[in-house]
């Protein structure tokens, strides 16, 4: 068997006007054919799944390339349709058998909303009906109602962090090659209640959500279900399949259709235990301050680079100055500022959203790139934060500036510019629930604060235009 391998994954943030083209794929992932195996075999994620895949089920892996983007604001459309020719046109011509597809599933360009299903739409379009296709998605993403009949087999991350990425490409490859095989004829189904699940409530070891997987792995138990899987969706995208999906995948429809709509109609009835409110910044800052647990580890959740968010704003960083905090890390993307400082060098700098005013010592500067070893949310390798400069502030802290927007997956980070997280007294990480991987292991106290931005944990405090009627925003929602 020849299985052709590909990627295309993006998490838009659709309140967020900052696009994004070629070149940021291409400083943070993009590569194809032999490039592609170098990047991604050893990865953590579900691409080195799909290539490991080859040697535990017996088929030839035909890599056709990737595309991965840190989540911001919508896909430019121009790059978009140039790589989905890629991908479709690779395949025409690769002769192969089946196709392995990574999605992310909320991925928003600036043409169109549902950009996910419109992937696969134009290489189902080239590559005909029937051809057999095999879908993993990240459990955030917006599933399209249009799933179903655009692929037959779709499995999804089942962990939050995602430390089962690498897992989730070898379940997909194992069920693609089944199909090939003539042993099962699989059938998919979709569910979306009408409700959001807010992010805070999205931790997998967590309940309620830890008790929504329970009862997947359980549904899996029957003969005829093949993967059943929860994506809770994301909420920082107005668009109309917005929201969390149950996605089946069965060898027989009907046991699909019934275990999708069962397990939809669980999460409605349990709805109002999947929101959440976190205490403000003021709270958090001086309960990090008091805690006699270093290091305490705030999470600005208002600012979740993972999320999409710009990874600039100073809520939590005033705060630290207001209160005078010390022994305090914190990263910031700000190319402007790292521009200005040289090893070495004593600077006064004006940081971030709101601008801060700083000063200090610009302890090192560094090129931004590091490998991550361990199994990490993200699952990537190879990092890279762009030319980044450490300053020791006169306020008592540590600032990282960063030319590229990078989230809080590893603590590679921190560690290749010289930081001891285990050593600081308070970490600020701009996340939401995937730095825990990392992080959770040295914190000594987690303080999650509700701060304002483009991944607020409020949804009232974003106009949906495009989103159905969901509840909480609305009670009546049926």
């Amino acid at each position: 068997m020849r299985i052709a391998v590909a990627g295309f994954l993006h998490e838009t943030n659709t309140f967020n006007p900052v696009t994004i083209g070629r070149p940021a794929f291409e400083a943070q992932g993009l590569a194809a054919g032999d490039a592609m195996l170098r990047e991604w075999a050893d990865a953590h994620h579900e691409v080195g799944g799909f290539l490991a895949g080859a040697a535990i089920h017996g088929y030839e892996a035909v890599p056709l390339g990737v595309a991965w983007g840190t989540p911001s604001g919508p896909v430019e459309q121009p790059f978009f349709d140039e790589w989905v020719e890629h991908l479709s046109s690779s395949l025409a011509a690769s002769k192969a058998d089946g196709l392995l597809l990574a999605l992310h599933g909320a991925m928003v360009t600036t043409g169109v909303r549902d950009a996910d299903a419109e992937i696969l739409a134009r290489i189902r379009a080239r590559a005909g009906d029937d051809f057999p296709i095999a879908v993993t998605f990240d459990l955030h993403g917006n599933l399209s109602p249009r799933l179903p009949y655009l692929a037959r087999v779709a499995t999804s991350y089942r962990t939050n962090p995602h430390v089962d990425q690498r897992e989730t490409g070898l379940r997909a490859a194992g069920l693609l090659v089944r199909w090939l095989k003539g042993e099962i004829t699989p059938y998919l189904a979709i569910a979306k209640p009408p409700m959001m699940v807010n992010i805070m409530r999205q931790d997998s070891s967590l309940e309620p959500f830890a008790g929504v997987l329970r009862r997947c792995r359980a549904m899996e138990a029957s003969p005829r279900i093949l993967a059943a899987d929860f994506l809770p969706g994301f909420a920082y995208a107005d668009v109309e399949q917005m929201g969390p999906s149950f996605i089946i995948t069965a060898d027989d429809a009907a046991a699909a259709e019934e275990a999708s709509r069962a397990l939809a109609a669980e999460l409605w009835e349990d709805r109002a235990a999947h929101t959440a409110t976190l205490p403000g910044k003021e709270e958090a800052v001086r309960r990090a301050i008091a805690s006699n647990r270093p290091p305490a580890v705030i999470v600005e959740t208002g600012d979740n680079v993972g999320g999409g968010s710009p990874g600039d704003s100073t809520e939590i960083l005033g705060e630290l100055l207001r209160q005078g905090a010390a022994g305090w890390a914190v990263m910031l993307h700000a190319p402007d500022a790292v521009k200005a400082c040289r090893q070495g060098a004593e600077v006064r700098l004006s940081v971030g959203t709101p601008p801060v005013e700083v000063s200090g010592h610009v302890r090192l500067t560094h090129d931004g790139r590091y490998t991550e070893t361990q199994v990490r949310h993200g699952g990537k390798r190879e990092n890279h934060m762009g030319p980044t400069a450490l300053v020791e502030t006169a306020e008592g802290g540590l600032l990282a500036l960063t030319t590229l927007r990078h989230p809080p997956f590893s603590l590679g980070a921190l560690t290749c510019l010289g930081i001891e997280p285990a050593k600081m007294r308070i970490l600020v990480v701009k996340a939401a629930i995937a730095y825990k991987a990392a992080y959770l292991p040295v914190a000594g106290e987690v303080i999650e604060a509700d701060t304002a931005g483009l991944t607020c944990i409020n949804p009232a405090a974003f106009a949906y235009r495009h989103a159905r009627r969901m509840y909480p925003l609305d009670s009546s929602a049926v």
